[in-house]
């Protein structure tokens, strides 16, 4: 989730500085805004990105009846799929940022008959008891976090003496299309600069090297990763891009102040560039890389 963001003036420099707070403010209206598409689109897109849930499940090696925590959950993945693992005398507790991505997934676990406690609740600032859970999972979601380092220090807390940490990060751009290409053509067509440093990006974690480092020093062991190749099939590039349009808020948050003739071009130039990843069949089949980290506390 790439914001527009909001920095604040070092009076004295006049150079633009990365405010953290404002930072997850953004963050929260954003994926608050877009989870009406996510309503709709949510099936589509976990036919992809099913496969790395139950990896993430097999990673943390959960049991029946074990306690478990899913940071950053959107629509309630991977939280939902270690609900079968666990069973009914497990708990689950799945939190997020945005009520209106925990509604959806209320709505999918309460269609499912799944019993998990969804909160609102920031990734950097836990209230939860430590030593409460056997494992935590978070797909997509530490990335994004501006202060990782606390984030993963709290996270061990939580865990058991043994409990794991099981997370995936998508990897470089140029292995995950299902982001980088609409970005690319966003940036390209409107001139637009990088982003400032220090601001957080979902390559942000990408080095699996630093990545790995930084779980050691923030105390975990015993630090495995490896890479998951994703598959998601659109019926046209038209679907493609309008599940993109609904779905990404880091798209749409850079096209938010153009006009909407602009918009439209740019959309249609994304519509063409995706037309690379048309199969035999007709269908659009776009694969994307994950890393997926295991950690022990």
């Amino acid at each position: 989730m790439i914001n527009q963001q909001k920095q604040t003036i070092d009076s004295q420099s006049k150079t633009p500085t990365f405010d953290p707070i404002r930072y997850k403010d953004g963050q929260q209206a954003q994926w608050n805004q877009v989870a009406a598409g996510w309503r709709q689109w949510w099936p589509l897109f976990e036919q992809g990105a099913q496969p790395l849930s139950q990896h993430l499940v097999t990673l943390a090696n959960l049991q029946s009846g074990q306690r478990v925590l899913d940071v950053a959950t959107g629509v309630g993945e991977p939280a939902l799929t270690a609900v079968a693992t666990v069973g009914e005398k497990g708990r689950i507790i799945a939190i997020d940022q945005s009520a209106q991505m925990l509604a959806i997934a209320k709505e999918r676990a309460g269609t499912l008959g799944y019993q998990a406690d969804f909160l609102e609740m920031d990734a950097e600032s836990l209230d939860l008891p430590p030593s409460s859970f056997d494992a935590i999972l978070s797909r997509w979601g530490l990335m994004f976090l501006p202060n990782l380092d606390e984030a993963l220090g709290e996270m061990r807390q939580l865990l058991r003496v043994g409990g794991r940490l099981a997370t995936a990060v998508w990897d470089v751009p140029s292995k995950v299309p299902m982001l980088s290409l609409p970005m690319r053509i966003v940036r390209e067509f409107l001139q637009l600069p990088p982003p400032p440093a220090g601001i957080p990006t979902p390559f942000n974690l990408a080095d699996i090297a630093t990545f790995e480092q930084r779980l050691a020093q923030a105390g975990f062991k015993e630090i495995q990763s490896e890479c998951l190749t994703l598959t998601w099939e659109f019926a046209s590039a038209e679907e493609f891009v309008q599940m993109t349009r609904d779905l990404a808020a880091p798209v749409t948050a850079l096209l938010a102040n153009h006009p909407v003739e602009r918009q439209v071009a740019v959309w249609d130039a994304i519509g063409e560039a995706v037309e690379q990843y048309r199969a035999a069949n007709g269908r659009i089949v776009v694969p994307s890389e994950v890393i997926c980290v295991v950690a022990i506390r």
